[in-house]
Formats: structure tokens, C-alpha cells, sequence
């Protein structure tokens, strides 16, 4: 994976360790917009989360297991991005997650473009988004980029705030289907 991505004001890259201070204000900015959906902030975000986070991001990297991108527009930290190699050989899962201020101006799925773009230069035979179904804004960022709905299951995780508990499960090819 290349360690920086870039597509007109939006860059991703990869973590740093003196990226943690920024990440911690840019979620703590975005808390009351991303608890309803990630239950990594249900119980607060406390600054050693961040530099944990930015911390862990190194090792996951060499060893394959995610790839995590700072996104940035115009140079400023709006959120986060990862493939992550966890739904078996040849497929990586795709997360994402954005500061409001920056949501509605196509940045999520340009975000997403770059990075099935770099998973499927280095070989990935699939990409997959999992959004809960009662996620709408989440799930456009699939439909906009050809993604199709290959199932529904219950979550995985602690079903969080604003979810209702059922997940959907986008895929797309390197032949986009």
C-alpha cells in the first residue's frame, strides 16, 4: 500500500505519532456526530486513546492487518480511513469516519474511491463496506461508487445509539460487481 493517497484537496496518509494531539481534538469536535455510530466513542475519548490508536496503526501496517490513513482537506485533518484485511484472503474491509464539518461535500467518497483504487492495485480480489442499514448517510458513499449489498446479518460489535442493529454488507470487485 502506498503511504499517501491524493485526489484534488482530499489527501490520505498514514499515521504519525505527532498526529495524536490533532486526532483527539478532531474526534473530540466529533463526538456527539460520530456516537451514534461507532462504539469506540460510547464511552468518551480520552487523549491516550488517540496516541493509542496512532500508536497501533504502525504494527497493523507491517503486518498487513489494516492500513490506516489520516484523511486530510486542504492540508487539515477531517478524519480517518482503513482497509482492513479482516474478512478473509483476497478481500479488505473498508471503514471510514468524518469531522461534520467536513460531511456532505463528497470527501467520504472520495476517500473511499482512493482506497478501493490502491486495494485493488495491490491485489485485492474484493472491498467491503459495512454500514447498518439505519445508517443512510454511510451508505451512500457505497451506492455512489458501485458497490452491491451481498447480505444483512446482525452486527458484530455492541450495537451503538443510532443503530437498529442490522448490518449491510456492500462488495465490489475489481470488475465492479
Amino acid at each position: 500500500m502506498r503511504e499517501q493517497l491524493g485526489s484534488g484537496e482530499v489527501t490520505l496518509r498514514r499515521w504519525r505519532e505527532q498526529d495524536a494531539p490533532v486526532l483527539y481534538q478532531v474526534v473530540r469536535e466529533s463526538m456527539a456526530h460520530l456516537r451514534p455510530w461507532m462504539a469506540w466513542v460510547a464511552d468518551g475519548y480520552p487523549p491516550e486513546a488517540a496516541a493509542a490508536f496512532v500508536a497501533s496503526t504502525g504494527p497493523d501496517w507491517e503486518r498487513g492487518a489494516a492500513f490506516n490513513y489520516a484523511i486530510f482537506v486542504s492540508g487539515r485533518l477531517a478524519g480517518a480511513a482503513s482497509l482492513m484485511a479482516r474478512i478473509g484472503p483476497g478481500g479488505l474491509e473498508l471503514g471510514y469516519w468524518l469531522h461534520p464539518g467536513h460531511v456532505g461535500r463528497g470527501v467520504a467518497t472520495r476517500t473511499a474511491s482512493l482506497l478501493v483504487a490502491e486495494a485493488f492495485r495491490t491485489g485485492a480480489q474484493r472491498v467491503e463496506i459495512v454500514t447498518d442499514v439505519a445508517n443512510t448517510r454511510s451508505a451512500a458513499v457505497p451506492k455512489r461508487l458501485g458497490f452491491v449489498v451481498v447480505d444483512r446479518r446482525p452486527p458484530q460489535e455492541p450495537v451503538t445509539p443510532g443503530e437498529d442493529g442490522l448490518d449491510v454488507i456492500w462488495r465490489l470487485n475489481p470488475d465492479r460487481g
